[in-house]
């Protein structure tokens, strides 16, 4: 009778593909999981255990997602998933910027629309429109990333019930007097037509000629009469790399504490600080010069020169902000084009002048140069003055200068009356706000406390018309402004009802409440035209959400963003509830970098290194773009290219075949009625179950402390290092040949089940997809809710499976197989042995040694996956072996194994031909099948 022994082996059986197909199978997840309603499914789970709210700040409805934000929104699931299955309750409502600039702009583009003739509810409707198209592409897409929220409800800052909030927000704030109308210096966009906020800027290189022009003195005021008769003969020199600012000159600021020298070049005398004279008659390339007189700033306060090209005068004065990094220390001042030269001039009682209009054009206060667009100017102007002999010298140079982060255009300073909220007002209070908070990482806090110090006052209309109108009205008779509690709640009101675009629909005198009067007496009053600007739109969510939304609740646990949103979203929302609640939105903030290339550069089309996440979802699925997030050490920029994408599958691979294996191997197996007790498990069975515990504190331990990237190198070591090569490498002679119901089959699938089920668990909150396809094909305990991983809980750690001894022993063990497996590799190299099993191996080894490999001697041959393993207690060998310099007194000799191979289990043994009945296998496999 002929035996088929492949038929008795227990080789793996499982319907779980090798191979993940994760564009083609993810989306049948994401059906099941919108089926089930998982979202509404863990909330319920979780009921009344602890809550935690992780805010999201939403991204802006004007086009399809990209890395950037697909990175963000995964790295909020991440943590969402993991305190979901340590028990907590996670609300996530999902949100969006509907508002603003980047909408206005693509409405624009896409539409063809021309927002001054077609009308502002019209425009309005068209904007909204086009917001919410792409709030359903992005919606989808973060869906498809595998992002679990509450998608149905998201909350949208045009809604009118959002609206009417912010209302109240800004309502609050002008209580309190922190609202006020000013003219100012403020970015401003030509392009755009409208002030923008410092969130709005963003340092590009640009490359400017700085200029070095000469003022003549007018007036001395006595302080040069020792030097010349003639003080036309006298310049101050001032430096500038913006010529087109030279029309709004009103004066020169020095440093009262800087020593400044009167240097004689040829006829000329300069004024110029001292220690930068070096540098300025090098760049204007004189060399023959003398220091003729020395004095402080501050004695030269006061003294008048003439403008270099209008019949004005530009007085001296001084300032702490002069510097000596650059220039001439002499520092051109235009009060209408910078905050600091508008305070220093304030202090003067020197007027503003703006000689630049709203679209970036001199105006007639520029004289001759009246009509030219800003940049135009630069030439014309600079020819003025070397035509006139005002211009010392000039030199190209690159740095860094501010554009607006929709257009991409260069902006400018330039004072406009605007709406404000007074950051001096309470930015003590703020800066303490800031300290209550954990900032993750930790230099996030030094960054935003820096920035709020130094911060000007915010600038918060726009002159714009898609937005939230600022609710200010103003007497038709003296034209002061109307805001107090009465028209708040009224405004409030109605846009709660109507939404916002009832600001265009709705009458003034609809508005107001009845007998509504001026301090005049007047009753008629015109409305705001500017609109707010949109971070304090999304700045107020943490009233218009967290205080609304049943269910969460102000302070949020978390925010998470990119390191941008410290000068955004982050500082926008501490400052409404800084000013409006006296505390932080928030008791902890997650700051990640940005996405880069393979190379480190910013991703941009010019350079055509960028990558859409929709291809990378198509080629890969969206789980390797979750793993990507996880392997990443978000803290720094974030690389990623196609190599780096391999590298990942690769990974995943190798995780994905750890799980496979079990399950092929544990598909007989019923935890609740096979399990084997801990006291009878295999003592390699308890090493591997020592090796999850130590695997669940570190993973555990990285997810809490948000180190993602430590959670995905522990799981990717334990799953190749300890499990494929170590372990599962070992018990694969015990699972394939012992009886399927044997003691020592049943302890492997034992400890085999309990890591997949904790390695699925921790892999959950970035494996989704894959994890929740592994959960639908293994067994599970009772208790364990079978219909989602999502729904259970995270892995405890059973302490009995701690054992110090245990592990220092099988670190000893490990140690001498990896000296045993380099001399099986040299056997086979050098084709003395096939496979490992075709070997014999005889350890020679001293005293030292010779105890405790002879009480696991009986192991070894399983340990080693080899036929035969003999303990030698000697140093002294003949022939060929092979010593490990850094494991010493062990010296391995390998060779052939002695007997047949089995037919069953394919080891070299004696015995088999023995039994006349199975005469090709060996006598351990023909005591299993019989």
């Amino acid at each position: 009778m002929s035996v088929d022994y492949g038929k008795t082996l227990n080789l793996p059986k499982t319907d779980f593909p090798m191979r993940g197909n994760l564009p083609q199978r993810e989306p049948e997840f994401l059906k099941k999981w919108e089926d089930m309603d998982i979202y509404k499914k863990q909330l319920a789970k979780n009921e009344g255990k602890p809550v935690f709210i992780l805010h999201d700040g939403p991204p802006y409805a004007n086009g399809g997602i990209h890395l950037g934000t697909s990175l963000n929104k995964i790295l909020k699931d991440i943590v969402i998933k993991y305190y979901s299955m340590k028990g907590y309750k996670t609300p996530y409502v999902p949100g969006w910027d509907t508002h603003g600039l980047p909408i206005e702009q693509r409405a624009i583009k896409e539409l063809g629309l021309k927002r001054h003739e077609v009308g502002p509810v019209k425009f309005r409707n068209a904007c909204r429109d086009f917001a919410l198209k792409y709030l359903d592409i992005q919606r989808n897409a973060f869906k498809r990333l595998g992002v679990r929220g509450d998608w149905n409800n998201p909350y949208v800052t045009l809604e009118p019930e959002f609206e009417a909030k912010q209302i109240e927000v800004f309502g609050e704030m002008a209580k309190k007097g922190y609202i006020y109308k000013g003219l100012r210096p403020v970015y401003w966009c030509p392009q755009c037509e409208t002030a923008l906020a410092e969130a709005e800027i963003e340092y590009l290189e640009d490359t400017t000629l700085s200029i070095y022009v000469k003022f003549n003195v007018k007036d001395d005021k006595g302080k040069f009469k020792s030097i010349t008769d003639n003080v036309n003969d006298i310049y101050f020199v001032i430096w500038t790399t913006t010529t087109w600012t030279l029309p709004g000159n009103l004066a020169i600021c020095l440093n009262a504490e800087f020593d400044y020298a009167v240097v004689k070049a040829g006829n000329e005398y300069y004024v110029v600080a001292e220690e930068l004279i070096e540098n300025v008659m090098k760049t204007a390339e004189i060399e023959e010069y003398q220091v003729v007189e020395r004095f402080k700033g501050e004695e030269l306060e006061g003294i008048l020169c003439r403008h270099p090209f209008l019949d004005r005068d530009s007085v001296i004065i001084t300032g702490d902000h002069v510097t000596l990094e650059a220039g001439t220390g002499c520092v051109h001042t235009a009060p209408g084009h910078g905050a600091e030269d508008f305070e220093v001039c304030k202090k003067y009682d020197i007027p503003v002048i703006v000689p630049v209009d709203d679209k970036g054009y001199l105006t007639e206060e520029a004289g001759q140069f009246a009509g030219l667009f800003y940049e135009k100017s630069n030439a014309a102007i600079i020819e003025q003055l070397k035509e006139t002999g005002h211009l010392l010298t000039s030199e190209k140079i690159d740095h860094q200068y501010p554009h607006c982060w929709r257009c991409k255009e260069p902006i400018i300073f330039r004072a406009t009356e605007q709406w404000f909220a007074s950051v001096e007002g309470f930015r003590d209070e703020a800066i303490k706000a800031i300290d209550t908070v954990k900032w993750v990482p930790e230099w996030g806090k030094d960054r935003i406390t820096a920035m709020v110090r130094d911060r000007g006052d915010w600038c918060i209309s726009r002159q714009r018309i898609w937005g939230v109108p600022i609710p200010i009205f103003y007497c038709k008779e003296c034209n002061k402004e109307l805001i107090n509690d009465q028209t708040i709640e009224a405004v409030a009101n109605l846009f709660k009802e109507r939404g916002s675009n009832a600001w265009y629909e709705v009458d003034t005198k609809d508005i107001l409440p009845e007998g509504t009067k001026c301090e005049c007496g007047c009753s008629e009053f015109e409305k705001e035209q500017d609109i707010m600007d949109v971070w304090f739109d999304s700045g107020s969510t943490h009233a218009a959400v967290l205080e609304t939304i049943e269910g969460l609740y102000s302070p949020a646990d978390m925010y998470l963003e990119g390191s941008d949103q410290h000068r955004g979203w982050f500082q926008s929302s501490l400052l409404t509830s800084v000013a409006t609640r006296g505390r932080a939105p928030y008791k902890i903030v997650l700051t990640h970098g940005y996405v880069v290339d393979g190379e480190g550069r910013k991703m941009s089309k010019s350079l055509g290194n960028g990558i859409d996440p929709e291809d990378v979802i198509k080629e890969y699925g969206a789980d390797i773009l979750r793993l990507w997030v996880a392997s990443s050490d978000y803290k720094s920029d974030i690389r990623i290219s196609k190599d780096i994408l391999k590298q990942l599958s690769e990974v995943y691979r190798k995780i994905r075949n750890t799980c496979r294996f079990i399950l092929g191997n544990i598909n007989d197996y019923d935890p609740n009625k096979d399990s084997v007790e801990y006291d009878k498990l295999y003592e390699l069975d308890k090493w591997a179950l020592m090796k999850l515990n130590k695997l669940i504190r570190v993973v555990d331990d990285a997810y809490s402390r948000y180190e993602f990237h430590l959670m995905f190198h522990a799981i990717h070591n334990f799953c190749v290092i300890d499990m494929s090569n170590f372990y599962l490498d070992i018990i694969k002679d015990r699972l394939y040949t012992s009886k399927a119901d044997s003691i020592g089959r049943r302890a492997a699938q034992t400890a085999m089940f309990e890591i997949l089920d904790a390695l699925v668990k921790m892999l959950t909150p970035v494996l989704a997809f894959t994890t929740e396809e592994i959960w639908q094909h293994m067994p599970h305990k009772e208790g364990d809710d079978a219909e989602s991983v999502q729904l259970n809980y995270w892995p405890v750690i059973n302490e009995t499976y701690d054992n110090k001894e245990l592990e220092e022993k099988w670190a000893k063990i490990i140690r001498i197989r990896q000296v045993v497996s380099k001399a099986l590799e040299i056997a086979r190299t050098e084709k003395l042995i096939g496979h490992s099993l075709n070997a014999k191996v005889n350890i020679y080894t001293n005293e030292s040694h010779y105890d405790f490999l002879k009480s696991i001697e009986k192991d070894l041959v399983t340990i080693f996956i080899v036929s035969d393993v003999e303990i030698v207690n000697s140093e002294k060998v003949e022939g060929k072996f092979y010593e490990d310099e850094e494991f010493e007194g062990l010296k391995v000799v390998v060779s052939q194994a002695e007997g047949e191979k089995c037919e069953r289990c394919w080891m070299i043994s004696k015995t088999v031909g023995e039994d006349e009945k199975h005469p090709s296998i060996c006598e351990r496999c023909r005591a299993v099948i019989e």
